[in-house]
């Protein structure tokens, strides 16, 4: 039975597989980000910065993918589909959940932030 940081560690891996310079360096800020001003205001200057496919769209949509995974148990699925939606559902949640959300931002951002380093 893999450990849930296992499970982590196979998402990050398979996100960052093609990423270029701009995602890595964006991904080596983002815990502090999320440290530093909270997920929420994380994700919505992620969702401003996107433009199409570029980086932060590419991250964001790592990241609610994973807080929209049953190992998460943050999001529904079709919550993490939509920025709107993900935004409003984590507005609206206790403060244990939403701690247990920044926790698994912080997380996946961990291992998207060491294995992107690693890729070419």
């Amino acid at each position: 039975m893999k450990t849930l940081d296992q499970i982590r560690a196979e998402y990050a891996w398979k996100c960052v597989q093609g990423v270029d310079d701009k995602y890595k360096n964006l991904a080596k800020g983002l815990p502090a980000l999320v440290m530093s001003n909270g997920l929420m205001q994380t994700l919505a200057f992620l969702q401003g910065k996107a433009n199409g496919q570029n980086e932060h769209a590419r991250l964001i949509g790592h990241i609610l993918g994973w807080l929209g995974r049953p190992e998460a148990q943050v999001l529904q699925a079709d919550e993490a589909e939509d920025f709107a939606r993900a935004m409003t559902a984590l507005a609206g949640c206790d403060s244990l959940k939403y701690q247990r959300a920044t926790e698994e931002a912080l997380g996946i951002l961990k291992w998207i932030r060491y294995l992107a380093s690693t890729v070419a």
